[in-house]
């Protein structure tokens, strides 16, 4: 069978149309369809069938896209190895991050990575919480994710995981606050004060309702923003507090932000690089995982005395 169609079932497989494919692939979605039909002869049997007015995979179908994957796992292998006899991670490699991320690791890594002869990375930004973080691994080689612990969106995705960090997500309050001088802060300190939120179905929600079954109340929340700039403006012009993630937080509003870690409440997010299975097996792309790998470690290091208290 030749590769590029079984790569072509395994993109079906994944982007769940002929169109998308399509565009995915740069080809029509006639072209696509025929080498379809052209692997089905090759395999002897039924891979797709109509569903609507579309098409899906058959149990042989998914069969043969999942072996698609191991050869391409294969094949990338095979490739990288090569590139390790050469001492050579060149090429181009794409890579899409949720906005914080972005700010707290791809400057460090990209510096450490601009030694590197041949090797180009291209970055891009997405809303954190409109995204589909395994989706995206279709269409870029590494993609940085979050969740919040126990959350695991990516689960079962056959997606190669690398975790990077787990960042404490701590109060933000204003300078001259009633509670700006605690060493910690529980539910029962917070529940009261004016909340700046996230919108409904966001991750960091789920603290907040936490907060609220400890204590037995509901919080007030009056604004809500996805963008942590937004919320740190309003947090030190004394609008209200807010869960603010501890390694990326301040930028301009630094010298007026004060961040209290939060005692009884599981606060904290993952953060991950997503890769498809044989895309991670690239050594351009494992050398950009690894310098991420090594800044998110650095970045932990230095907040390391601001840590949680035990």
């Amino acid at each position: 069978m030749d590769v590029r169609r079984l790569d072509l079932l395994r993109e079906l497989a994944e982007r769940g149309s002929i169109t998308a494919v399509s565009v995915a692939t740069h080809r029509t979605p006639s072209a696509v369809s025929q080498q379809l039909k052209v692997l089905e002869r090759e395999a002897g049997m039924p891979l797709t069938e109509r569903s609507g007015r579309g098409i899906v995979l058959t149990s042989a179908g998914h069969a043969l896209a999942r072996s698609a994957v191991d050869v391409s796992v294969a094949l990338e292998r095979a490739s990288a190895l090569w590139d390790e006899f050469r001492n050579h991670p060149s090429g181009e490699v794409s890579l899409v991050t949720f906005p914080t991320a972005g700010q707290m690791l791809l400057p460090g890594a990209l510096q450490d990575l601009a030694t590197v002869p041949g090797l180009v990375v291209r970055c891009t930004d997405l809303d954190p919480e409109l995204a589909d973080f395994p989706a995206l691994t279709a269409d870029y080689d590494i993609v940085l994710a979050h969740t919040m612990r126990g959350q695991i969106a990516w689960g079962g995705r056959g997606l190669r995981v690398l975790p990077l960090m787990t960042e404490p997500l701590d109060v933000g309050l204003p300078l001259g606050h009633r509670l700006a001088e605690r060493p910690f802060l529980t539910p029962d300190d917070v529940i009261d004060e004016t909340w700046l939120g996230v919108p409904a179905g966001f991750p960091f929600e789920r603290i907040l309702h936490e907060i609220e079954q400890i204590v037995g109340r509901r919080a007030t929340v009056t604004q809500r923003f996805s963008d942590m700039h937004v919320v740190e403006a309003f947090i030190t012009a004394g609008l209200g507090i807010a869960l603010v993630p501890r390694y990326t937080s301040g930028g301009s509003q630094a010298a007026r932000l004060v961040l209290k870690p939060l005692l009884g409440v599981d606060a904290e997010r993952q953060i991950v690089a997503l890769m498809r299975p044989d895309i991670a097996e690239r050594l351009a792309v494992r050398t950009v995982a690894d310098a991420l790998l090594s800044h998110a470690t650095r970045v932990q290091a230095a907040h390391a005395p601001a840590a949680r208290p035990g």
